[in-house]
């Protein structure tokens, strides 16, 4: 008898490892599903500012219709992202976001996330033929929209 009971004692220990191994793992990747995510909502908030940024004069912080106008750290700080600017980057709890194309009319921001995930790029850019503002955010590179300026 005294051996059933090491031997279910022992099974009980792997049952209850296994178990918390795949907690852990599931916990692990809804925490970087929601960073994704929290990722995905900056840089929404980012390309609807994109327009207004864009129209706006320079006197009232925008770039005339024109990003060349600006430095990459002047329209990071523009776009309103929350968190810390410095060194050209926006830095905040969920990735660092960096300016890592432009031209007059469209810019394409890069996200590199704090867990470690692969980085998300978003691409905004100006369509004149219907007057709209295109977006494609894709981890890791975001293509271009064809009927983009």
């Amino acid at each position: 008898m005294g051996q059933q009971q090491l031997l279910i004692i022992i099974l009980v220990v792997i049952i209850v490892g296994i178990s918390t191994i795949v907690a852990l793992n599931v916990l692990n990747k809804s925490f970087s599903n929601s960073n994704y995510d929290a990722i995905q909502q900056d840089l929404l908030l980012a390309a609807t500012n994109t327009q207004q940024v864009w129209e706006r004069p320079l006197e009232f912080n925008g770039s005339s219709r024109n990003f060349d106008n600006l430095s990459q750290e002047q329209i990071l700080k523009r776009l309103n992202i929350s968190g810390v600017l410095s060194n050209g980057e926006i830095e905040n709890s969920n990735a660092r976001y960096s300016i890592t194309g432009k031209t007059s009319s469209e810019i394409q921001i890069t996200a590199f996330p704090s867990t470690g995930i692969e980085e998300i790029q978003m691409i905004v850019c100006f369509n004149s033929n219907n007057s709209t503002w295109l977006i494609d955010i894709e981890s890791p590179i975001a293509i271009k929209p064809d009927t983009c300026d």
